[in-house]
């Protein structure tokens, strides 16, 4: 085991497990005076009701019906409108930020190099250990979403471990933000071991994000230089080689491994101008998570005139392209797909359009999906009701309606 384990198991001591328990009922009964109508909401006519088995205790969902939640939603009273919206319909999985592309950590950690670059001095979620236990009791599956190479507070920290500027100092991207090399194993050492840290702290599993280089032209991209990179080797290469590297490091713990990547890369052979390519990264993962967002598909893909407007058509061509590169591998790994939850470029995205997606999705066999919002607002309409976790609903909210709730 790696040096910070001790570290990381001594943290996940510190909280016993009948002390979080507890604490995530304590929490509950305190946001009793906050608990939003979604009864309403979802008796009201939409998809039809559906039931799926409970997973082993410890296991994931047959199919992960998930929801994104950024950190700010995790530790805010968000949390609590989202687990009851969980229990009265089909979502029964969240993906969490644990490190954000700020490079902060939601809550308090014990990895080295966290604590080494501040990444503790912006905790949003100081109690993980009882909302995760929360989650646990309510039958949702906890996964943890690990930004890598879009990290200014590493970069900063760590200037060695940064893309650099040959103009002089950092480079930056359009939005003015800062990136660490890619090609610095380093930087992907230091994600697998948040991710180490997420999973003592009862994550159930693990998903990578921003497995990249810089998404950006290619006139802002020739002053960028990264001084990890070995000779000759591609921004490709390179990505495949630390992603396996994480994976190794992890392997351990048997947790489902999984990776979000670009909806483009099931259609191209190449890595799409950032070092991802499908053939190279599919192997090594347990999920793939192609990010089918129908407003970033560039007007005319797939034939289509006007993509954002036409959300089933993308993702099911983009999945057709997916499932086809999948039929030719010996192990592929589990496809699924995130799907667009918010609204851009003047095209609203309500429960129709979201439900629209979901639709092409399963239409294809895929029964597994997570919703990408960034403000992790969700319309409950867009949703399968399920009704024995609603009468479970009902259940919590009598016991938790005997207490007085904190003022």
């Amino acid at each position: 085991m790696h040096r910070a384990l001790g570290v990381l198991l001594a943290v996940a001591a510190a909280v016993p497990p009948e002390s979080a328990a507890q604490d995530a009922t304590d929490l509950l009964r305190h946001h009793t005076d906050r608990r939003p109508n979604y009864l309403a909401e979802v008796l009201a006519p939409g998809p039809e009701a559906i039931e799926l088995p409970p997973p082993p205790p410890g296991e994931a969902p047959v199919a992960v019906r998930a929801i994104y939640l950024n950190a700010w939603a995790f530790g805010g009273s968000r949390f609590y409108d989202l687990v009851r919206l969980a229990d009265t319909t089909e979502i029964n999985a969240f993906v969490i930020d644990v490190k954000d592309d700020t490079g902060y950590l939601t809550y308090r950690s014990s990895v080295p190099t966290a604590l080494e670059v501040g990444a503790n001095r912006m905790i949003r979620a100081r109690d993980a250990a009882a909302r995760i236990a929360l989650l646990r009791e309510h039958g949702i599956y906890p996964i943890a979403r690990i930004v890598v190479a879009k990290d200014p507070l590493l970069a900063v920290e760590k200037p060695g471990w940064a893309v650099l500027d040959s103009r002089g100092g950092f480079w930056h991207d359009r939005i003015d933000s800062k990136w660490v090399d890619a090609y610095n194993d380093s930087v992907w050492a230091y994600a697998a071991d948040v991710g180490a840290e997420a999973v003592l702290l009862g994550f159930r599993e693990l998903q990578f994000d921003y497995l990249r280089f810089p998404d950006e032209p290619r006139e802002l991209l020739q002053y960028a230089v990264f001084p990890a990179r070995r000779e000759r080797e591609s921004f490709h290469a390179a990505v495949r080689r630390n992603v396996r590297l994480m994976r190794d490091r992890l392997a351990y713990l048997q947790v489902p491994f999984t990776l979000d990547v670009f909806g483009l890369t099931m259609s191209s052979t190449g890595d799409v101008g950032v070092g991802q390519r499908w053939s190279d990264l599919a192997p090594l993962a347990d999920v793939m998570l192609p990010m089918i967002y129908p407003s970033h598909y560039y007007r005319g893909a797939f034939g289509i005139e006007r993509p954002n407007s036409e959300p089933y058509r993308v993702v099911r061509r983009a999945l057709q392209d997916g499932l086809e590169r999948a039929a030719a591998m010996d192990d592929p790994p589990q496809i699924r797909p995130y799907l667009q939850a918010f609204s851009i470029y003047r095209v609203r995205y309500d429960a129709e359009m979201i439900r629209a997606q979901i639709r092409a999705a399963e239409e294809l066999g895929i029964g597994e999906w997570v919703l990408w919002n960034p403000r992790s607002v969700y319309p409950a309409d867009a949703f399968r009701s399920a009704p024995p976790t609603l009468r479970r609903l009902e259940a919590v909210a009598a016991d938790a309606d005997q207490f007085e709730p904190e003022r």
